[in-house]
């Protein structure tokens, strides 16, 4: 399989896990808030990855890294794992969820952006046009066509979230250049988050067990949608131009009505075919 086609196949098992976020947040803080989340989330993400080193038989490759190398992963974990879900969850608790999600979608094109000074790749028309349609197809999909829907409730929350995406750009595009093995890096990543939403539920929360409602959300967040995830990302990134990888991440928002639909039975309307097809055309475009 070509390099380019690789980069796709795993940015979209990305994208179909991430879409997940909306149903296992919902039901995930059912009696946990956003630090207590974070922390279990990141927990069971850290076990999973620790568990997929021991069986691969890669405990050397974390004893073998040098200080740097420990530096580079943490500060990453920090802004990736870390900075940019305390930031959303904030986000999604003090403002309208349509109004944070389109916000959020923007980290994509901070990839693009950060990859032209930051990895010197070139910005061409058709990645200008792909990143536009993908904008436009997210704005559609989570406006539900009614423009009025936009209106900034809290523009301190909409500021916060818009650094929240611009730290998830940044942490794709240095993700690209650090040199550490996939899954020793994630880990990493996820220790780091744990460790600091433990701190962070301690001072601006309390430690609470998670209920029985909680659990399984918990556990998928954990296990596929943060932790799996991220390794799809990384190896996506790693097969090709991280500009070129964005894009994809458009279809997010659509693929999460879908599975609102089908969890909440919430309406499908005929202006989410539309954005779809404006996604879709990006995608082919920067191809």
């Amino acid at each position: 399989m070509k390099p380019r086609s690789k980069a796709i196949t795993f940015a979209l098992a990305c994208v179909f896990l991430w879409a997940l976020i909306p149903v296992v947040a919902k039901m995930g803080q059912i009696g946990l808030d956003n630090h207590q989340f974070l922390f279990w989330s990141s927990l069971v993400s850290f076990l999973t990855l620790l568990i997929l080193i021991i069986l691969k038989g890669n405990p050397k490759d974390i004893k073998e890294l040098k200080a740097n190398s420990w530096f580079q992963a943490i500060l990453l974990g920090l802004l990736g794992t870390y900075l940019y879900y305390i930031l959303l969850y904030f986000g999604y608790a003090n403002a309208q969820g349509i109004e944070v999600l389109v916000i959020q979608y923007s980290w994509p094109i901070f990839v693009v952006l950060l990859s032209i000074f930051i990895l010197k790749e070139q910005l061409t028309i058709f990645r200008v046009g792909s990143i536009l349609l993908g904008f436009v197809g997210v704005f559609l999909v989570l406006t539900k066509g009614n423009f009025s829907d936009i209106q900034p409730s809290n523009l301190r929350v909409v500021i916060l979230v818009l650094v929240a995406a611009f730290v998830f750009g940044l942490f794709s595009v240095l993700s690209k250049k650090i040199k550490i093995e996939p899954l020793t890096l994630i880990s990493i990543y996820y220790l780091t988050a744990t460790v600091l939403s433990f701190f962070s539920m301690l001072v601006f929360s309390e430690f609470v067990l998670p209920t029985k409602e909680t659990i399984i959300p918990i556990l998928v967040n954990g296990i596929f949608v943060n932790g799996i995830s991220y390794l799809f990302w990384i190896k996506a990134l790693k097969e090709s131009e991280a500009s070129f990888v964005a894009p994809f991440v458009f279809l997010t928002p659509v693929i999460s009505t879908i599975y609102l639909v089908l969890f909440f039975q919430e309406e499908f309307l005929s202006v989410y075919a539309i954005g779809l097809g404006a996604i879709i055309l990006g995608g082919l475009l920067n191809r």
